[in-house]
């Protein structure tokens, strides 16, 4: 694996300032995913007061080569979850809140009705906020999809994760076309509703690759893509087989506003709900601009 280049070592972490967020969600009984995926942007959002809710525990059905949530039987839905996280929702005071769960294929509706009662709770609570949900992607069944959008989440995001090429060895138990498909049926279902999903870069994909995909997501609708550096979490995960740099990443932001993307945020340390109320703003800007 190559050594880690300044860029990705001059990373601060802002621990100190974090630490207070981290116990209230631990008192709470609280998920996120940027503590159990050990996210390398934890100390900046939590010191900011932010971070990503991980809905239906913290154990995955799936197990992706990238990922260092842990993997096994799901674990039993919490009914109060949906309240838990709409109360510290409003605590916080977030205007975007954004929510991801782990898959749970042992679950009939694979864990979609948590996702629309947490969106409810949230609205409902906080009216003013809006929600943003990271989804599994639920076998690509409408039925499941529509139960999440009918919630009124104002972001919907399916992370296609990596190139075509390299699907089944980043995550086994998903496919390319699949997840293409969620997005597709999310537009035809709520037009109004922005779709947005992500990729990692380092995992031995060329230019020519990430190119196509970004022309892929657009040609389903997708308007918001974020486009980030792999880091293997441990070394029972998949190697990086290149750090990617920066100027690279600022060529595929350019080439992605160039498809006709309302939002491109690529970077080493990007991340698919990585300052998603940024990212929301932003395109709502854009879309308003004349064409």
């Amino acid at each position: 694996m190559p050594l880690l280049p300044e860029w990705i070592r001059a990373k601060g972490q802002k621990r100190r300032q974090a630490e207070p967020l981290r116990q209230e969600l631990t008192r709470r009984g609280i998920h996120t995913v940027c503590q159990s995926a050990r996210c390398p942007n934890i100390g900046e959002c939590f010191s900011r007061g932010t971070a990503t809710f991980l809905l239906l525990g913290e154990t995955c059905t799936r197990r992706c080569g990238f990922c260092a949530i842990k993997t096994g039987r799901g674990e039993p839905v919490d009914p109060f979850e949906p309240i838990k996280i709409a109360t510290m929702v409003k605590t916080l005071g977030l205007r975007h809140a954004v929510l991801t769960s782990v898959a749970r294929d042992d679950l009939p509706d694979e864990g979609a009705s948590q996702f629309a009662r947490t969106v409810r709770a949230i609205k409902t609570l906080c009216p003013d906020t809006t929600v943003e949900v990271l989804t599994p992607d639920f076998h690509a069944r409408r039925d499941l999809i529509a139960i999440v959008v009918a919630a009124g989440p104002e972001v919907y995001n399916h992370n296609v994760e990596t190139v075509p090429r390299l699907q089944k060895l980043v995550r086994p138990q998903a496919s390319y076309e699949r997840s293409l498909r969620v997005l597709e049926i999310v537009k035809e279902l709520a037009p109004a509703v922005l779709t947005k999903s992500g990729l990692m870069l380092g995992l031995g994909e060329t230019l020519e690759e990430v190119v196509q995909v970004l022309r892929d997501l657009r040609g389903v609708g997708c308007e918001v893509v974020t486009i980030g550096q792999y880091l293997r979490p441990t070394t029972r995960h998949l190697p990086v087989v290149r750090y990617v740099p920066p100027e690279e990443f600022a060529a595929l932001e350019r080439i992605g506003y160039e498809l006709g993307f309302r939002y491109v945020f690529a970077g080493p340390f990007v991340r698919s709900s990585y300052l998603a109320d940024a990212a929301l703003e932003e395109a709502q800007q854009r879309a308003a601009l004349p064409h």
